[in-house]
C-alpha cells in the first residue's frame, strides 16, 4: 500500500498513538551498573573523566549503594583496585582482597541486589596488563589458573556472577571448571566474548588505574575492523560454558551486537563504556544536546540492537528518567 491509502504519521501524532505500537522498550532491570572499588575507609574519590562517579572505600561502597536500589537497578559489576599491586595480580584472588571485602559487606548488606565482579588482572598487576608476562608479552595459559582462582575466590565471597573481560584464550572453559569443583556449579558466567581493543576505554583506565605500562593489548583485545573473528569467538565462550555473552563497547558495535543476537541462542549484554558515556555527559554539560534525551536514545539504539542486558554508568540516571516518565503517565 501506498501514500496517500497509507499514512504512517496516523500512528506518530499522539504520544498514545506512538507508546501503542513502540516496539523497544527499557527497563530499569536492563541496567547493570558498574562500581569502582578501593582499599581503606571513609573513601569517596570523585572521578573527572566520569562525572558523577567515584571509587569508593568498601565502607562508603556499601552506603553509597542504596541510592542503586532505591533507583531499582537490580545489578552492579566491581571493579576492585588494591593498594599494592605485582606481576601476577595476586592480590585479584586474595581471600580478603578489596573485592572479596567488597562482594562480602555488599551481599551482608543487600542480598536482593545481583553482584557481579569483573574477573581481569589489569587493575591488580604492576604492568597494567591482562594477563602474566614472559618475554614481554601476555603469557595466555598461565594467565588462565590465576584467572580461576580469581573467580572462586570472588563467588567464595559471595559473588553472583563472574564476567571474565581479559580476553585470554580458554579462560571461560577454565573459570566453568574450576567454579563446578569448587561445588559452584549454578554461578553463571557472564563473558566479555567480543571485547574490541578500543579507543573508548580511557577514562575507565583512570578510575581502574589500570593502564598498560608499556605495549598495548591488541595482542589479545579484538581489531575493531573484525566482525566475522567476533563470531568464532562468541561461539566459543558457549562453547565452554558462558551463560551470558558480552559485546564491548556497544555503540560503535551495534552491528555486532545485532549479529551475535541474531546468531547464538544466549542471552547478550552490551557494555556502554566510559569514553561512550563521557562524551555524552560533556556535550551535554556544555548545552550542546539534551543530556537525557540522548542518554536515552543511546540506550534504546543498544537495546533495538538486541542486548538484553546493558552495562552502563547512566544505570542510575537513566532509571529514574524512566521512572519519571512512568510517573507522569499515571498521573
Amino acid at each position: 500500500m501506498r501514500f496517500p491509502e497509507y499514512r504512517p504519521r496516523r500512528l506518530r501524532k499522539t504520544e498514545a498513538f506512538r507508546k501503542m505500537i513502540r516496539e523497544t522498550h527499557l527497563d530499569v532491570s536492563d541496567f547493570i551498573l558498574p562500581l569502582f572499588v578501593v582499599e581503606g575507609k571513609g573513601i569517596k574519590n570523585p572521578l573527572t573523566s566520569l562525572p558523577g562517579h567515584f571509587q569508593f572505600s568498601p565502607d562508603r561502597l556499601v552506603k553509597e549503594t542504596r541510592e542503586v536500589v532505591e533507583s531499582g537497578v537490580t545489578a552492579v559489576i566491581l571493579f576492585g583496585i588494591p593498594s599494592k599491586k605485582d606481576a601476577v595480580g595476586s592480590q585479584a584472588y586474595a581471600n580478603d582482597g578489596v573485592t572479596q571485602n567488597a562482594v562480602k559487606r555488599l551481599k551482608e548488606a543487600y542480598p536482593e541486589l545481583i553482584v557481579i565482579t569483573d574477573v581481569c588482572l589489569c587493575e591488580y598487576t604492576d604492568h597494567g596488563h591482562c594477563g602474566v608476562i614472559s618475554h614481554g608479552d601476555v603469557d595466555n595459559d598461565p594467565t588462565l589458573d590465576i584467572l580461576a582462582s580469581v573467580s572462586v575466590s570472588h563467588v567464595k565471597a559471595g559473588a553472583d556472577m563472574v564476567a571474565p573481560s581479559d580476553m585470554m584464550d580458554g579462560r571461560v572453559g577454565a573459570i566453568r571448571e574450576a567454579l563446578d569443583e569448587s561445588g559452584y556449579e549454578s554461578t553463571p558466567i557472564m563473558a566479555y566474548s567480543a571485547k574490541y581493543c578500543s579507543a573508548f576505554y580511557g577514562p575507565f583506565r583512570d578510575a581502574a588505574q589500570s593502564a598498560p605500562q608499556f605495549g598495548d593489548r591488541k595482542s589479545y583485545q579484538m581489531d575493531p575492523a573484525n566482525a566475522d573473528e567476533a563470531m568464532r569467538e562468541v561461539e566459543l565462550d558457549i562453547d565452554e560454558g558462558a551463560d551470558i555473552v558480552m559485546v564491548k563497547p556497544a555503540l560503535s558495535y551495534l552491528d555486532i551486537i545485532w549479529r551475535v543476537r541474531t546468531s547464538f541462542n544466549r542471552p547478550v549484554a552490551a557494555y556502554n563504556v566510559s569514553g561512550e558515556y563521557a562524551m555524552l555527559k560533556a556535550a551535554a554539560q556544555n548545552g550542546w544536546i539534551d543530556g537525557e534525551r540522548c542518554m536515552l536514545e543511546v540506550l534504546t539504539s543498544i537495546k533495538r540492537a538486541g542486548a538484553d542486558l546493558i552495562i552502563t554508568y547512566h544505570a542510575i540516571e537513566a532509571a529514574r528518567a524512566l521512572q519519571g516518565a512512568s510517573m507522569k503517565r499515571s498521573v
